[in-house]
């Protein structure tokens, strides 16, 4: 009983048709589209519950209950930067990637409050800026709960070769895990093939029961050192790009209008602009204003506690109000722009089929977040999604959206709907 000879062998290669690696990194930052933002009646936002936490949260995977109640709970636990970071205000951390941390305090949301071994100074850090010292979170090849198709648009975009691979969380097995390997033939071209890793009954993982190791990351050098079936050697660690952090800086949701400089205008709606600005000199965002008289503030600043409260990978986030006249809603800035003007650019209209569908699967996979939280966009449109790096979509402008109170949703008379959903 247990013994992994005595059970079957499964097939350990999972193969998908890759998408095309024909990915570009630039864009234009201007495609955002007009402001769609209508007049509508505030809704009641006092008794709403608290959806930060999905199943698909843009936390790091590893802050499960049981590690957050033992830093807290027993002291200092060690932590490593995964990304370098610079300090945004007076109370940050700056740190390198690398660098080591004792964690102070970290029970007053996303932001810990952490000291570094190399510097001693004390402050603030992003907590999915770092992992635990030693553990596979730490590890650069590591993307923790990602799906197969997030995991080929990582390694087909510039920058990987052949044998760039990734490990990330089994999305059937639990405590299992899933290794991904750019690829490349004559008659497929560059895709990716996927691998399961299988946990042992004793602790240990395999991909074929021939090799087994104490640890994925004794698997991972192996593999590294000999193909050993695999359809490559593994050469390089996926490229990856820093996430977003989750707020500007900690405590900084309602900021002053003097930290944000206004560059240039991306949008022109109804009652507002949109444009990149830069909060604090520091970071780019994107900065929704309403101008003066045309709109309630109190309607404005709704869709903001709509954004606050709903927290995924595949929505748009965000980061803090100016909410004195004229008020100002910062989000994350996306690189490309609205999808409708990104189609229409060069850019766009070279997109291949399976690239088209999986941006599509990416608006499904918010909405269906969406969905679960009960609530209604009511404007989804290609206007309303915005274009990343390596073609990541994020569904953005909340302001038509209503929380669902009961179980059918009934518009007030006078409200105003976008025609093609009417």
């Amino acid at each position: 009983m247990g013994c992994v000879f005595c059970k079957k062998l499964e097939p350990g290669l999972k193969e998908d048709v890759g998408l095309e690696s024909d990915f570009r990194g630039s864009g234009a930052a201007d495609r955002y589209g007009p402001d769609p933002t209508q007049a509508r009646t505030v809704s009641s936002f006092a008794h709403i519950p608290n959806y930060n936490f999905s199943t698909q949260s843009t936390s790091p995977a590893f802050l499960d209950g049981s590690t957050i109640r033992g830093i807290s709970g027993t002291g200092v636990t060690l932590f490593v930067a995964l990304y370098d970071y610079e300090a945004r205000t007076e109370d940050d951390l700056p740190f390198t990637k690398g660098e080591k941390f004792h964690i102070l305090n970290n029970t007053e949301g996303d932001w810990w409050e952490a000291r570094s071994l190399s510097s001693g100074q004390t402050g603030y850090i992003p907590s999915n800026y770092v992992a635990p010292v030693d553990s596979i979170q730490a590890e650069e090849w590591y993307f923790g709960k990602i799906g197969r198709k997030d995991a080929e648009r990582q390694l087909l975009s510039p920058g990987n070769p052949r044998g760039a691979f990734l490990i990330r969380e089994s999305e059937t097995t639990k405590g299992g895990y899933s290794l991904s390997i750019r690829d490349w033939d004559q008659a497929r071209g560059d895709h990716v093939k996927h691998y399961k890793v299988r946990k042992l009954d004793t602790g240990g993982y395999y991909i074929t029961t021939r090799a087994q190791f104490d640890s994925v990351q004794e698997l991972v050098q192996h593999y590294i050192e000999v193909n050993d079936g695999l359809c490559h050697l593994l050469t390089v660690a996926c490229t990856t790009m820093k996430p977003q952090t989750i707020g500007l800086a900690k405590d900084a949701w309602e900021i002053s209008r003097s930290s944000i400089a206004l560059e240039r205008r991306l949008g022109t709606g109804c009652f507002g602009d949109v444009w990149l600005g830069m909060w604090n000199g520091s970071t780019k965002v994107a900065v929704k204003t309403l101008k003066p008289g045309t709109m309630s503030p109190k309607a404005f600043l709704a869709e903001a506690q709509i954004m606050k409260m709903l927290r995924h990978d595949k929505l748009v986030q965000l980061y803090a109000v100016v909410s004195e006249e004229p008020i100002y809603i910062v989000t994350e800035f996306m690189c490309h722009g609205s999808l409708l003007e990104f189609l229409k650019d060069r850019e766009g209209q070279d997109l291949t089929l399976p690239q088209l569908v999986d941006m599509a699967a990416q608006v499904a996979e918010g909405m269906a977040y969406m969905e679960r939280m009960n609530y209604i966009h009511r404007d989804l449109r290609a206007a309303n999604i915005l274009v990343g790096e390596r073609l990541v979509c994020k569904i953005a402008d909340f302001g038509l959206a209503r929380l669902i109170e009961d179980d059918e949703y009934n518009p007030q008379q006078g409200a105003k709907f976008p025609i093609k959903w009417t």
